[in-house]
């Protein structure tokens, strides 16, 4: 009984420290190689939603980078009252991709996935490649183009047909920064795509 219990806390420490290190951000963000190679459950997440939405890997985890540097529990800034006291956050954005909660729950409907938390990165991966799926097919925005892709993601893609990030210089930045970071995460792909797809076996010998 006693061996019983002690292997109980064991495994609920174990998993406990799993979901800890899941949930810390990964040493080098600017490589995606590096991600993926220490965190193998992030590609066959990232894998996975390519395949259901056809959104590419590297434009999805562009948008997760500038939205939260893969921070599981990111929120917006505060504002300030008499440039001193913290206020309200701007939006309800949390989680790896800063999701809305209205958008959020529309996103849990429509991909049927009850549970999904925006603190999951599986979860917030297929958030973003439904998301632009979604402005594929309403704004025909092109699969690869990440720069209009995170227009139509930050406006809306009402606001996106409607050119409302024209005047939003600040958004153009970041919109171009995004398409950048695309680029070089499709360029680093190149590179160790091949590896990461092979099982553990195929590691283990090769």
């Amino acid at each position: 009984m006693k061996r019983l219990l002690r292997n109980l806390v064991f495994s609920g420490l174990s998993g406990a420290l799993t979901v800890a290190c899941a949930a810390t951000q990964p040493r080098n963000i600017a490589d995606v190689c590096d991600i993926f190679e220490d965190r193998r459950s992030w590609y066959r997440a990232a894998k996975s939603s390519e395949r259901r939405w056809g959104i590419p890997i590297e434009v999805n985890m562009a948008f997760i980078y500038q939205e939260s540097s893969f921070q599981a529990r990111a929120k917006p800034e505060r504002t300030r009252l008499l440039w001193i006291f913290p206020g309200p956050r701007p939006s309800s954005a949390f989680g790896y991709a800063q999701a809305l909660d209205s958008t959020w729950d529309d996103y849990v409907v429509a991909a049927n996935n009850k549970g999904a938390s925006r603190r999951n990165f599986d979860d917030a991966i297929d958030f973003v490649a439904w998301y632009n799926a979604n402005s594929n097919r309403i704004s025909k925005i092109e699969r690869r183009d990440a720069r209009n892709l995170y227009y139509a993601y930050h406006e809306g893609n009402g606001g996106y047909q409607r050119g409302t990030y024209r005047g939003k210089q600040w958004l153009v930045d970041a919109a171009n920064r995004v398409q950048s970071n695309s680029q070089r995460f499709s360029s680093q792909l190149a590179q160790c795509r091949r590896e990461l797809d092979k099982n553990w076996f195929q590691r283990l010998i090769s």
